[in-house]
């Protein structure tokens, strides 16, 4: 019986990766290196996690030469593990967006702090952080590389890593959609002045509730003018309507004007035998 191994290079090369997610080999994440290894594109001495054992193990599966890790990239190390002083974090929550493995938990303006068994080393968190409150001290005494990384560490991380990966892309998409619906919705007016499909049905509703609008303005209205002239009957009027200051006079015409643009002006210039502005507001200006 033939088996046929349905892997790809890219798979294999993925499987021999320490899965830090570091970016240290010039790539976001430790798939697309592999895949980029595979087609050629980027050499295989570019994982500074993985160290001398990586190389030597890529160099195996690629059927080519141990070279030295690229110093560009980095150097072999102990592996580190990120320490946020509590005492001084402000709770931006900027490290966890950062973190490729969610190693990190909190809440806006709450103290976070990284759960230390799922840390990869990687350092992403220390550059966004805004008060330099996280330090990356070595915690595997002198075994570095592969020796300081265990492949049951490596299989963890990277099932974080993708499960990280698939909450985000589901994040967009409901981002997405959410930006499509609030478009939709502002542009149906612009759609139905352009058609006028809907402009029959939906006229006599916006008809319906501006008048009213109007009527209950206009009942207060009457109900202000006919107090007004009760009190003026009884000699309990506004006695300073000759003279007012600049700042009820604004006032006074700013009514004025919204009574205009409400078409309400004119109706109740009958029932005011006053000269000024002051005796056209239903509303007697405060004394001063």
């Amino acid at each position: 019986m033939t088996v046929t191994d349905s892997r790809t290079l890219a798979d294999r090369i993925e499987d021999l990766l320490p899965q830090t997610q570091c970016t240290k080999c010039g790539y976001p994440a430790c798939r697309p290196y592999a895949e980029a290894v595979a087609h050629g594109e980027a050499n295989y001495n570019q994982c500074p996690p993985g160290g001398a054992e990586g190389i030597a193990r890529l160099a195996a599966l690629l059927g080519k030469p141990v070279i030295p890790l690229n110093s560009a990239n980095g150097v072999e190390r102990p592996r580190p593990l990120a320490v946020i002083d509590e005492q001084v974090c402000i709770g931006c929550t900027l490290c966890m967006q950062a973190c490729p493995v969610d190693a990190i938990v909190g809440a806006p303006k709450q103290m976070h702090t990284v759960i230390a068994e799922l840390c990869t080393g990687c350092d992403l968190c220390v550059p966004p952080c805004p008060v330099d409150c996280i330090a990356m001290p070595p915690v595997t005494g002198e075994a570095t590389g592969w020796d300081a990384w265990s492949q049951s560490q490596a299989d963890a991380a990277r099932e974080r890593h993708n499960r990280r990966e698939a909450r985000l892309a589901r994040e967009r998409e409901a981002a997405e959609a959410r930006a499509a619906a609030r478009r939709a919705v502002s542009s149906a007016p612009a759609q139905v002045m352009e058609t006028g499909a809907a402009a029959t049905p939906a006229a006599p509703a916006a008809d319906s509730a501006e008048a009213r609008k109007r009527a209950i303005i206009q009942a207060a209205l009457e109900r202000a003018r006919q107090k007004k002239e009760e009190l003026a009957a009884k000699g309990q009027g506004p006695q300073n309507t000759e003279r007012v200051s600049a700042d009820v006079q604004a006032q006074i015409d700013a009514a004025e004007a919204r009574r205009r643009r409400l078409g309400l002006a004119a109706d109740n210039t009958a029932g005011n035998s006053g000269g000024n502005t002051a005796g056209n507001t239903e509303f007697p200006p405060t004394k001063r």
